[in-house]
């Protein structure tokens, strides 16, 4: 398809080679890849680019998704990209969809997105089932058709997010300056879980708590960013309180599981409080 000229895949790996050499596997040959590996595997960018010549490796410091999709956008020269993440199932025949829609609304939008049909309603905010195509607030930042043009406008991903929030932050900012995001139901994906494959059992509890750690560090920079310091108080105050509490109780019932997991949601909370950055790392 012609329109395929017009689209660059970016993918973004960490320790997730078995995963991103499965999904290259279903991407259209004509179409522009570019994939951002931040756990400098230089095996996998040999691989990769000796067997496609639609493909690009580059190999860099883990910064974060943000600054790598940053950088991404930087490299590639399509009118459109598709941010994905290798643990997605999706129909790449599907993507005339996307430019359909985009035609329609005139470029008018900060990112695209499909249905995801297998996951939590609590966690993940969708539109209602029976509509063709919805604005929404957020599109999901595993899986983001967008204007490049309209990314820069909107001045991209804040790299001050190392993970989480941050596709609530760019959605929320192009919002801001008209642009909305939309979920098109036509569209359905599923996710299959995590994308990092790590076998030791310390290395994959490290990677849990750095996500816990995160995760609260983001929420709470994304809420003060965005709706200031009284109501970021307001709403966090419980939050730190009961963390607090929890790390004591925890410590005196000798249960170190649970003990380590609100040390490190403490920590990071306590961290983005004093306006330290998401430096975190495995």
């Amino acid at each position: 398809m012609k329109i395929y000229n017009n689209l660059t895949v970016i993918l973004i790996s960490y320790k997730s080679e078995k995963k991103i050499q499965d999904f290259v596997k279903k991407i259209p040959k004509n179409i522009k890849v570019i994939i951002i590996e931040n756990s400098k595997n230089i095996m996998l960018k040999k691989k990769i680019e000796k067997k496609y010549k639609n493909i690009k490796v580059f190999i860099k410091k883990n910064n974060g998704v943000s600054a790598s999709i940053n950088y991404a956008v930087k490299k590639i020269k399509t009118k459109y990209f598709l941010q994905i993440s290798p643990d997605i199932q999706f129909n790449f025949k599907q993507l005339n969809i996307f430019f359909k829609i985009a035609k329609e609304l005139n470029d008018k939008f900060s990112a695209l997105g499909p249905r995801f049909s297998n996951v939590k309603i609590k966690s993940h905010k969708q539109i209602k089932n029976n509509l063709n195509i919805g604005s929404i607030s957020s599109i999901h930042g595993s899986f983001m058709f967008i204007n490049k043009k309209r990314f820069q406008d909107i001045k991209g991903f804040d790299e001050s997010f190392f993970l989480y929030f941050e596709e609530t932050d760019y959605c929320k900012r192009a919002l801001n300056i008209g642009l909305k995001a939309y979920q098109i139901n036509k569209i359905k994906v599923k996710t299959q879980g995590r994308t990092v494959t790590i076998n030791n059992k310390k290395e994959k509890n490290d990677l849990t708590n750095l996500l816990l750690w995160h995760f609260i560090w983001s929420k709470y920079y994304f809420t003060k960013k965005n709706y200031g310091n009284i109501v970021t108080i307001i709403l966090f105050t419980p939050i730190l309180i009961r963390a607090f509490f929890k790390v004591i109780f925890y410590k005196l019932t000798n249960n170190k599981e649970l003990l380590e997991k609100y040390k490190y949601r403490l920590s990071g909370l306590i961290a983005s409080i004093r306006g330290k950055s998401s430096d975190l790392r495995i």
